[in-house]
């Protein structure tokens, strides 16, 4: 495969540079890629019914000839599209409504594969709008269909001429499987070479499924291998700082606590002290739903880090959840003494700290000065913390909040900057966006995992009702005015900050106008954006906070961290632009106190199928974990690599909705093939085909060794 990646597709007859070019286009640069340029669908010939046999109401596929193509206009300026095809059996009319550019692509003589639901016009069988495929002059049992792209000017026929090419010149070599012979046969995959050939010209459809498996187990395997090596050599050559994590301190912290820890924190919490008791540094990952006390876990290992001596880092992407995390912890560690041997009560106040972009330079040398020196205990910031001119006197458990918003080397940038004598911090990195099963298996293989899977007690259940129409809106609005009349206060979020040409959705200044002086007029109504200055962001949200606000109208500056257990009602407008997951987050922000909450997803009038599976799913359950698997299936793996790197995706065929054996397969195949240090020696040709994925996802892999 690393060979094959190294010859560029233009050394295949054919291929010249126009043809190079519109490759590129489609992401093929090399043999490799038009190898992994799999068909999108597959036409079984054999199972294919004749037009003659094509019963009125059935969908079916129909292979035949275009026969002859016409076009008119109708009223309104619209164009129909009149196509004859035919084969040995019959004929049969396809029209297209609105699609003008078939006639220059359907043109006489030309082989075309036709999905659609066969009709009765008039005594003959007809399709409309149906799914066009061109195959050209292919034939076979099993016809592959590739992703075409008319722009760049490739065809389907195309595609499956420069990869039989490829494959004939592969033929005298062969393509080398670097997998154990003792490895496929447990699993039960077919050879490389056989699988190559049989996903691109399979001669049965349990051929393609055969070489489908051995592909995606291929994909999941390099996964798989590359986090497990990387992550056995860093235990191997990093050396952390080993702790005692039982102490009075922790003992202390948790008698404060105002109520029971729930069965999964503890079962966090002991996660995290055993990772730290040894001096392998910790790399964990703790997901939970919104409201299931993350926080308090992340408090518990940074309370481990002061009770040894040292000091822990809190990081959150932005200054308004830094600021949020400093005003939630400072609450918890309201008069929370720690052991001092200098002073004369042998006790002093635990110092936390706020390191934030937004401080003045006077506080800014104050801060950290008291970094540098250790008598900072905890210090919660933003990417401040990553400065050249933060020095910590001696920092051993970091916690990164919403860590998917942070990039790799961010994270070891934070850890680096925390050396004392070498020695690496313990690294716990959160997220409260619930990350599917796979997912968690395959983009983030490389962490240990803790779930917060059980709500505190005292969370309120939360009515969620998808509002569409000018009524329904106004019912909502007066519902809201009840709700803030009653004393509770409310979330109005809108996607965009000032108004925009280009996307027709509500912008939180002109809807903060709007609600002050009609649906909201003689309430106090509050307006919080990224973009305003950070002391009146501060200045506002400590309004809402202490009641001097009724509602909030702002972006998702809000999606996390903001905690205000009075308010009740949360009002997305245009929510059918926001993704699950944001929609997820931003209902998270309510429920948070005794009473019963809403929230209300307001959509356009006519919202995308995908939005309205989504929107739906809000509305069914309250379940983060179900909702993440949903919104798995809906939108596919690519944009959960998207938050772990960039580059081209790892994954053409996997798909982490619909493989779960093969992902755990994958799993413990990598946990079978790699030693304890995360050498591959024994396996000279994983090894070498590791390197050169890696080194496909980040070039300067092989550089740092």
């Amino acid at each position: 495969m690393r060979e094959l990646d190294s010859i560029d597709v233009q050394r295949l007859n054919g291929v010249g540079p126009h043809r190079r070019k519109a490759l590129h286009a489609v992401g093929v640069e090399t043999v490799f890629d038009l190898l992994t340029y799999y068909p999108r669908r597959y036409i079984d010939r054999t199972a294919q019914a004749p037009i003659s046999e094509a019963a009125v109401g059935a969908e079916i596929t129909v292979v035949a000839d275009v026969l002859s193509v016409s076009s008119r206009r109708l009223r309104g300026g619209r164009r129909l599209v009149s196509v004859e095809v035919g084969d040995a059996s019959g004929t049969m009319s396809v029209i297209f409504f609105n699609q003008a550019w078939r006639e220059r692509q359907l043109t006489d003589g030309l082989a075309v594969a036709i999905f659609g639901k066969v009709e009765n016009y008039r005594g003959r069988k007809q399709m409309t709008n149906p799914v066009v495929d061109l195959l050209g002059d292919r034939t076979g049992r099993i016809v592959p269909v590739y992703p075409q792209s008319e722009t760049a000017g490739i065809a389907t026929w195309d595609v499956a001429s420069w990869v039989a090419e490829a494959q004939r010149r592969c033929s005298p070599r062969g393509i080398a499987d670097p997998v154990p012979d003792w490895l496929r046969s447990r699993f039960q995959v077919v050879e490389r070479a056989a699988a190559v050939a049989d996903i691109h010209e399979p001669s049965s459809m349990s051929d393609q499924a055969a070489a489908r498996n051995r592909l995606v187990f291929d994909e999941l395997l390099r996964v798989q291998l590359m986090l497990r090596s990387q992550r056995l050599a860093r235990e191997a050559r990093e050396l952390g700082i080993a702790h005692e994590p039982a102490g009075d301190l922790i003992e202390g912290f948790h008698r404060l606590l105002p109520y029971e820890l729930t069965g999964a924190q503890r079962r966090a919490m002991a996660d995290i002290d055993a990772d730290v008791s040894t001096s392998r540094p910790m790399h964990r990952l703790l997901q939970g739903d919104v409201g299931s006390g993350k926080t308090l876990v992340a408090l518990h290992a940074l309370l481990v880090a002061v009770q040894n001596g040292h000091q822990g880092a809190l990081m959150a992407p932005t200054e308004v959840l830094a600021e949020q995390h400093f005003i939630a912890l400072r609450a918890l560690l309201d008069s929370f003494e720690i052991p001092d041997s200098e002073r004369l009560s042998g006790m002093r106040p635990l110092r936390l700290c706020l390191l934030s972009g937004s401080g003045s330079a006077t506080q800014r040398r104050e801060v950290l000065a008291e970094i540098a020196t250790g008598a900072a205990d905890i210090v919660v910031g933003t990417h401040a913390l990553l400065e050249e001119s933060v020095k910590f006197g001696s920092l051993s458990v970091v916690v990164v909040d919403e860590q998917h918003r942070f990039g790799v080397s961010q994270r070891a940038q934070l850890r680096e900057g925390g050396r004392d004598d070498r020695r690496i911090p313990h690294l716990l990195v959160m997220t409260a966006t619930p990350i599917p099963r796979t997912a968690a298996m395959t983009v983030y293989g490389d962490l240990d995992v803790s779930v917060l899977d059980e709500l505190p007690p005292g969370r309120t259940p939360i009515t969620t009702q998808w509002v569409r129409g000018p009524l329904a809106v106004e019912s909502m609005w007066s519902d809201v005015r009840s709700e803030i009349e009653a004393g509770r206060q409310a979330y109005v979020v809108c996607p965009l900050i000032t108004e925009s040409e280009s996307l027709d959705a509500r912008s939180a200044e002109r809807m903060h106008a709007e609600l002050a002086d009609g649906s909201l007029a003689g309430l106090r109504v509050g307006l919080l954006h990224g973009r305003m200055p950070p002391a009146d962001k501060e200045r506002t949200m400590t309004r809402f906070r202490t009641g001097g606000l009724d509602a909030l109208v702002a972006t998702t500056v809000i999606e996390v961290g903001i905690d205000v257990p009075n308010a009740t009602v949360m009002v997305v407008l245009s929510a059918d632009r926001f993704g699950m997951a944001q929609l997820h987050q931003l209902r998270g922000r309510v429920g948070r106190g005794s009473h019963a909450s809403s929230c209300y997803l307001v959509s356009d009038d006519e919202p995308t199928p995908t939005a309205v599976q989504r929107l739906t799913a809000l509305s069914e359950s309250s379940d983060g974990f179900e909702l993440a698997e949903r919104d798995l299936e809906l939108r596919g793996e690519g944009t959960l690599f998207d938050e772990r790197q960039s580059g081209r995706s790892d994954l053409k065929l996997a798909s982490l909705a619909r493989d779960l054996t093969w992902v755990q397969a994958a799993r413990d195949a990598a946990a079978d093939l790699i030693a304890a240090d995360g050498d591959l020696d024994a396996h000279p040709a994983l090894a070498d085909e590791i390197d050169w994925f890696a080194s496909r996802r980040d070039p300067d892999y092989l550089q740092r060794g």
